[in-house]
């Protein structure tokens, strides 16, 4: 049955693109390191097209797990393009990468949350004559992970989500959850519920979607981005929840589509609402991210998501990763690696190595206007 849903999901995967209409199909990667000079001028890598310009040098950078898996093929496909360039990324959760980019120890954080104003306040002591600006980079469905034997098919809703992890539903046999799975042989197992120890925008988005869609049972702040409920156990990183889960019987957390799919994991299917349960897809997150709305002022580009969707086949619990950079008064010596490696992370070819991977490229509008601003940050 896992190995079944595994392929499902890199089919699935495969079919994001149709759904967003975000992309073309361009030519594949190449660790060949040898460069040419466009037309424009411009130093580019034959095979791959990644535009490398004048970047070279170390680029510093942290923020959120769930980017992890992309981060890892966007650094390596950049730094094979592009000699002489090291892009580090710290995967430390969405707090710890405002924070460090706020301190000026950063060029760019990963961010599954926009900035707060707060946050963009702070920002303009290190950007100077300019903020911190929220990039869309990446979409995908935070899925809900679970480890319980004999049960390969679950179905769960935002009320008995918001009570397992609220530490409200304590066995896998409750009413509420069989009633929502009139065919499984549910144990009565503990539920063993994990949720993020560090700063995450995973968790806001979690908390959003549960606080929107389960208002009565959810009373948390949403915008909070460290765990707000009692009970449970907590793990660092969404490395540190899907290694707990996968290792417990019983156990429940959640985390980025690939971690899941990359331990074999089931994942719950959604009750929206819809004519039938939404299952944790790229296909199905594009859906749900098709219809956000740009919030954002000027050259920001925070969206808002519809958390409470019922919309037939739309994933509701689905986060857009940001890359968050000054708009003005980035560090000379970085400033033209920041811009090549954002400017080959968004672009077709840098969009499209995420099918793979289990991230939803971003659909055509709003990549093609973080294209527009990327080239002008200074």
């Amino acid at each position: 049955m896992k190995l079944q849903r595994k392929n499902r999901l890199r089919a699935t995967a495969l079919g994001a693109l149709a759904v967003s209409g975000a992309l073309v199909l361009t030519a594949c990667g190449s660790d060949d390191n040898t460069g040419s000079t466009g037309g424009s001028g411009e130093k580019t890598n034959a095979a791959s097209n990644i535009k490398c310009d004048d970047a070279k040098g170390q680029l510093l950078a942290a923020g959120s797990t769930a980017q992890k898996n992309a981060m890892d093929l966007w650094v390596k496909n950049f730094q094979a393009a592009c000699a002489g360039t090291e892009v580090n990324y710290q995967a430390i959760g969405s707090g710890g990468g405002i924070t460090k980019f706020n301190q000026g120890q950063v060029a760019f954080a990963g961010s599954d949350s926009a900035l707060k104003p707060e946050e963009v306040a702070e920002s303009k002591k290190v950007c100077k004559g300019g903020q911190g600006i929220n990039l869309p980079m990446v979409g995908g469905p935070v899925a809900i992970g679970y480890n319980l034997e004999g049960v390969d098919d679950l179905v769960l809703d935002a009320k008995t989500l918001a009570k397992i992890f609220d530490s409200e539903i304590k066995k896998w046999n409750d009413p509420a959850i069989a009633k929502l799975n009139p065919d499984a042989k549910l144990p009565s197992t503990s539920i063993q519920a994990f949720h993020r120890s560090d700063e995450s925008g995973t968790t806001q988005n979690l908390g959003k979607y549960l606080n929107t869609a389960a208002p009565a049972d959810w009373k948390y702040d949403p915008k909070s981005k460290s765990w707000p409920a009692k009970g449970g156990q907590a793990a660092n990183g969404s490395s540190g929840v899907v290694s707990n889960v996968k290792g417990t019987d019983g156990a429940i957390g959640y985390f980025e589509l690939s971690y899941a799919t990359a331990n074999d994991l089931n994942t719950v299917k959604i009750n929206t609402g819809a004519a039938a349960p939404v299952e944790a897809t790229t296909e199905n997150a594009s859906k749900a991210i098709a219809a956000a709305k740009v919030t954002g002022k000027g050259k920001d580009l925070a969206l808002s998501l519809d958390y409470a969707t019922k919309a037939e086949g739309a994933y509701p619990i689905t986060l857009v990763t940001y890359q968050i950079a000054c708009d003005k008064g980035n560090k000379a010596e970085t400033l033209p690696t920041l811009k090549a490696f954002l400017n080959y992370a968004v672009s077709e070819e840098g969009q499209k190595v995420l099918e793979e991977a289990d991230y939803a490229p971003l659909p055509a509008e709003i990549a093609t206007k973080v294209r527009e601003i990327v080239p002008t940050l200074s």
